[in-house]
């Protein structure tokens, strides 16, 4: 196997300044908050595998079917020389439209992006080997920072799936699709994963599972900070919680304290009290009509030009072209 081509824009001293300085602004708040993208080091990715495949969470298995059925289709419509993906991680459901693109092809290049260089050599030595004719360039670095230093040749097709984009709230989700828009030639292409508004209880039960392995992923991310500034929490101590905020039609998940407490963060130069049943959110994900995602990219400089949903509508998947300001 040829050497792997990895572009780094994030090494590990980033990753610790950036966890530092979310823990900071987070936990100093007057309500207390984390950002999810701390769920994941190495055991928060084996975790959130495990719910990919318990029976409560529906999105991955909805996206899936999506992508299997409607590939030919992304590759005809783009003709993509490039597929760039974002927070790629294993890159398992993307395996869809490599595919498809390849047999398509136009296909040349694959460009994963993702801020861990262990899990992004693994899944680009993965698919160098199983695609032996795309060059293959991973780039390590933020999704949120790292997007004006994307490489491929033109026309590319970025995906952001798993409907990650719900974890913005909505003015930073408005900001994130004009930077994608901004990266974009006229004409390039743009793959949106959005899980859709539906029930209380199919949304709740997908976000508190029965065997509690969403609780224990929830509870990882103090792991992380443990680890990383060197942090007393005990996650024991904190309760899983998750709801359905109808409203802001968003999944809201937090972490609240059993019992009053104090926790040292000698890294961030931070000491927390909990009052007891005191709580920090961890995370939103927000779910989607049809006419709102549309709208949302429109605003950013996008035309939809395909929409599809599983057999069952319980997620989108939406192929947009990037259009003249």
């Amino acid at each position: 196997m040829t050497e792997l081509d990895l572009d780094v824009h994030h090494s590990e001293s980033d990753l610790t300044e950036q966890l530092r300085a979310d823990v900071r602004a987070g936990l100093g708040a007057g309500q207390k908050w984390l950002s999810p993208k701390w769920f994941y080091d190495a055991r928060g990715s084996e975790l959130f595998e495990k719910i990919t495949a318990l029976p409560e969470y529906y999105p991955t298995r909805s996206e899936r079917e999506v992508l299997a059925a409607r590939g030919g289709e992304i590759a005809e419509s783009t003709g993509a020389r490039t597929l760039v993906e974002l927070g790629s991680g294993s890159s398992e459901k993307t395996r869809l439209l490599l595919d498809a693109l390849t047999s398509h092809g136009t296909l040349k290049e694959f460009v994963p992006l993702d801020v861990s260089e262990t899990a992004l050599a693994e899944a680009a030595e993965a698919i160098t080997a199983d695609y032996p004719s795309l060059d293959v360039r991973g780039v390590v670095g933020d999704f949120t920072r790292h997007l004006d230093l994307l490489p491929g040749d033109r026309p590319r097709l970025v995906v952001f799936l798993g409907g990650t984009i719900g974890n913005f709230l909505p003015a930073d989700r408005a900001t994130f699709l004009c930077s994608v828009r901004e990266v974009l030639d006229e004409g390039e292409w743009f793959l949106l994963g959005t899980d859709l508004v539906k029930d209380r209880e199919t949304l709740e039960k997908a976000y508190d599972d029965a065997a509690g392995v969403t609780a224990e992923f929830n509870r990882n991310m103090l792991h992380v900070i443990n680890n990383g500034l060197g942090a007393n929490f005990d996650p024991a101590a904190f309760e899983h919680v998750s709801y359905w905020d109808e409203e802001n039609e968003w999944i809201e998940m937090r972490l609240r304290a059993r019992e009053s407490l104090t926790v040292d963060i000698p890294g961030a130069d931070l000491r927390v009290k909990f009052a007891e049943g005191e709580y920090v959110r961890t995370e939103i994900s927000a779910k989607f009509r049809r006419e709102g995602i549309a709208a949302e990219l429109a605003e950013a400089g996008f035309a939809v030009e395909k929409w599809w949903t599983d057999s069952a509508s319980r997620f989108g998947v939406s192929l947009a072209r990037s259009v003249r300001g």
